[in-house]
């Protein structure tokens, strides 16, 4: 197959990394397939890859020259089954030049510089990891595999050797596996009866009996691994690691054989391995005459049923969305492996995109950590149902593990804004459909489908995780947020995407050809519920969930302005009452409904809630701002306090804070209402708007000088490596972080990015990319080990804002950047606000 220069390509994209962070994905798919470069500042061969967890995975990768008889370990510790110097052996290991590592957005590379004959002439290699991101092709973002090239260069001979264990099937060591080696028998055909297709052969592994959608360490218990390589040019061998490692160390290949003992991961730990010779040495003695060769690995974690749901029709075991394109997991590993250059480019265009953006968005370093970010939001995901009704099902890894939880969406769904909105549509499918089926008694939005992830069966009981503000807020932002991408054309051009020309036809695509091409591309979906280009979507999108969006709001009309005690998403700061944030993500919770109300035709209660919203926005300003003006308060009684006002990022991202410079815009809901048609817009701007007393600095709902407040407030906080949650410790989110910044001056937003950078250069924690650690000491796990979660979507807020609205989101907070930040004196600027406690009447907040 044609993939060398698309390998090499790949390498190139992902060459410019200026962040040494000290984990970075190699092989991240799913909750399950998620491996990962420990220590990622250390070579690679110091220590293990490991799992999310921090638990190491087998997997090694070795090479060897055979003109010197040397071995080097590349990746794992694989040199801890060779013999030592002291020995008699046919080789000596040694440890090559590593040139480091670089990343993008689905490519991770680690390369090497190995002595040949001639000192001057070093093989290269690089061993280039793919999970690709392909937004324009959800078929394929739910192929639960990825790729492991490994790129030579040189003049010299050179034989690679990987191998993995059955720590990729299990969590638990004690646990008996079960193996095969498969070959295909001919390749497979197409239509016009040609052959095409790479003959693979697959090691596949699994637990020697399963236990069906459970967990042990959060790994999963069910499930087989496909480990792939060509049939030609490649040999194969199982059987003890510590023995197939010297076996290839002496000999430079393995045998071509099968242990079939079936025994415990650890019992003489079995490990599955390929060993490839690159024939490099050629031209004139003593002259270099480069040469270029190269070998891909495909590695699949197939699982039936992904998890259950306790959907509208009961508790149902999902099967994964690829089952309606393949009949058999055989075909998907198959057409996988062939699909890598097709893979390859619509991830290349991606990360491309994104590299752009975020560079002119913020800085090189925004770039990084924007790259850094979006394989772990998707490796927490799971793509089920059927390709006319796909399901996003998402695990709240590490933190507690529960299934489709609304707060671990919300920070999240930037990222989706951004890459695909439709998928956020996916992630929000489920929690409607349960809710609507009336599974779930209380009046508000339910914490999560699952206590824990695979199993989403529901709360009926209502006693979940208890945020009844925070979830409310939550769905009908991200509701209205959805609307409005479904309603504009603001899919990103990397969304509207060609296969190869080399890429091969799905056969099953026929039967879902109004969704997808021939090629597994996705097609605009005129009249479905979710096209981004018909009219009436956004309409009926909401329409057909209208009781949930308005029940969830008379809850936010009774119980947002002033918060009883109770949990926020930061619930490891514990219970508080009348919190200032929660409280306005309330109220701008009840904005968005007076849109979604005008956007379905429901004009008495759009006015109502506008009503409503614009009068708590006024009292929320008054009850949560200190009185000196200066920042807002933690909670409206707590004086002296300050906190993170981050949900003001809302306000911006649902176009509320765009002046329509005096256009009624009800009158645009109106003609839509009447003609059936939806207006173009030269601009995103919220329909039924009207001006309503509460905008004193103007027809926008929260004032400028709130948002002018609070970039000088930041500015004046801000610790070593970012921005304190509030007054009560130093640790910080990194995802509020993002949603902050989003929304204040140039100057502010440059330093808080810059002090996250600077942490992620210098932080000790050692797992996937945490979002929760200390501004200042180490940067390390403030006694809460929050890892590889995905709500470092919300490091995606600043790109998510820039698409909003038309580009006038943005445009509307220049004002920010008019000055620099204001000089506030933090210290004396709370002691004000704790005299100005005693001068309140005795009854003032008797009902708070």
């Amino acid at each position: 197959m044609r993939f060398g220069l698309l390998a090499l390509a790949a390498a190139a994209l992902a060459s410019a990394s200026t962040l040494t962070p000290n984990t970075v994905p190699l092989i991240v798919r799913n909750p399950y397939l998620s491996t990962w470069l420990y220590h990622a500042r250390d070579a690679p061969w110091e220590n293990w890859p490991m799992f999310w967890t921090g638990a190491h995975v087998g997997f090694s990768v070795m090479a060897s020259v055979p003109s010197s008889g040397t071995v080097y370990p590349l990746l794992g510790r694989p040199q801890d089954s060779l013999k030592s110097s002291s020995h008699k052996s046919s080789y000596k290991v040694a440890y090559p030049e590593y040139l480091g590592v670089t990343f993008d957005a689905s490519t991770t590379n680690l390369t090497y510089a190995i002595p040949g004959l001639s000192s001057s002439f070093p093989v290269r290699l690089t061993l280039s990891f793919l999970s690709p991101i392909t937004p324009s092709s959800t078929f394929r973002q739910s192929i639960p595999a990825a790729y492991m090239t490994i790129i030579a260069e040189g003049c010299d001979d050179v034989d690679v050797y990987t191998d993995l264990n059955g720590e990729w099937v299990t969590g638990n060591r004690d646990n008996a596996l079960r193996w095969e080696l498969h070959e295909l028998a001919e390749r497979s055909k197409q239509e016009n009866g040609n052959s095409t297709g790479t003959l693979i052969k697959t090691w596949k592994v699994a637990r020697a009996h399963e236990q069906l959608l459970t967990e042990f360490a959060d790994r999963a218990e069910w499930g087989t691994l496909h480990f792939s390589a060509p049939a030609e040019g490649v040999k194969h061998q199982s059987g003890t690691s510590a023995i197939l490692r010297q076996h290839f160390a002496e000999k430079g290949e393995l045998k071509n054989e099968v242990d079939k003992g079936y025994r415990r991961v650890m019992e003489d730990e079995p490990v599955f391995a390929f060993s490839k010779g690159f024939k490099l040495a050629g031209g004139s003695k003593g002259k270099c005459e480069k040469r270029e060769d190269r070998v891909m690995f495909t590695y699949a974690l197939v699982q039936d049923p992904v998890v259950q749901f306790a959907s509208a029709r009961g508790l149902t075991l999902m099967k994964p969305l690829w089952q309606s394109y393949f009949a058999s997991a055989d075909e998907l590993v198959s057409y996988h492996y062939d699909d890598f250059e097709t893979a390859a480019k619509l991830a290349g265009e991606y990360s491309e995109t994104l590299a752009k953006d975020a560079y002119e968005s913020g800085s090189r370093e925004y770039q990084d950590i924007a790259a850094l970010s979006a394989r772990q939001v998707l490796g927490a995901t799971q793509f089920s149902g059927t390709p006319d009704d796909p399901i996003l099902f998402l695990k709240e890894i590490s933190s507690n593990g529960n299934f489709q939880t609304v707060d671990v969406i919300f920070p999240a769904f930037p990222f989706f804004l951004y890459t695909n909105p439709r998928w956020l549509a996916y992630l929000l499918e489920p929690l409607l459909e349960h809710q609507l089926s009336g599974q779930y008694p209380n009046d508000y939005s339910m914490h999560d489908l699952g206590a824990h992830f695979p199993n989403a069966t529901g709360h009926p009981d209502g006693r979940d995780e208890y945020m009844p503000v925070e979830e409310c807020g939550n769905m009908l932002i991200m509701g209205l947020a959805l609307a409005n991408s479904l309603r504009y054309d603001t899919d990103p051009a990397f969304v509207k995407a060609r296969a190869c020309e080399s890429a091969r036809a799905i056969p099953a695509a026929k039967t879902w050809r109004q969704t997808v091409d021939s090629y597994g591309i996705d097609l605009p979906r005129e009249g479905a519920k979710l096209s981004s280009t018909a009219p009436k979507a956004a309409e009926k999108w909401l329409s057909r969930s209208y009781k949930l969006w308005k029940q969830w709001t008379g809850y936010l009309v009774r119980e947002s302005l002033i918060p009883h005690n109770q949990l926020c998403t930061d619930d490891f700061a514990g219970w508080l009452a009348n919190q200032t944030n929660l409280a306005l993500k309330g109220i701008i919770g009840i904005k968005a409904m007076s849109e979604i109300a005008d956007i379905v035709g429901e004009e008495e209660d759009a006015k109502f809630y506008r009503k409503t919203a614009g009068e708590y926005v006024e009292k929320w300003q008054e009850y949560g701002i200190s009185r000196d003006g200066t920042h807002a308060k933690l909670a409206y009684t707590w004086y002296g306090s300050w906190t993170t006002i981050y949900n003001l990022y809302a306000d911006s991202l649902l176009c509320f804070h765009v002046d329509d410079g005096g256009k009624d815009k009800s009158s645009l809901g109106y003609e839509r209402r009447k003609s059936g048609k939806q207006p173009r817009m030269e601009s995103q701007v919220p329909l039924g708007e009207e001006s309503y007393e509460a905008g004193k600095d103007g027809k926008v709902f929260i004032p400028d000088r709130v948002y002018q407040m609070q970039s000088d407030w930041y500015h004046a906080v801000l610790q070593k490596y970012g921005l304190p949650l509030d007054s009560r410790h130093l640790y910080t989110k990194s995802d509020w972080e993002f949603f902050a910044a989003a929304v204040t001056g140039r100057k502010t937003r440059t330093e808080i990015l810059t002090s996250v950078a600077k942490w992620v250069n210098e932080t000790e924690t050692d797992r996937p990319f945490t979002d929760l650690y200390d501004t200042e000491g180490n940067g390390g796990f403030p006694g809460i080990w929050f890892m590889a979660r995905p709500v470092v979507g919300g490091h995606f807020a600043f790109l998510a804002l820039e698409r909003a609205c038309g580009g006038k989101a943005v445009e509307a907070l220049k004002f920010l950047d008019g000055r620099g930040p204001g000089e506030v004196d933090v210290e004396l600027a709370l002691m004000r606000d704790i005299s100005a406690a005693g001068q309140h009447d005795a009854g003032e907040w008797e009902e708070l």
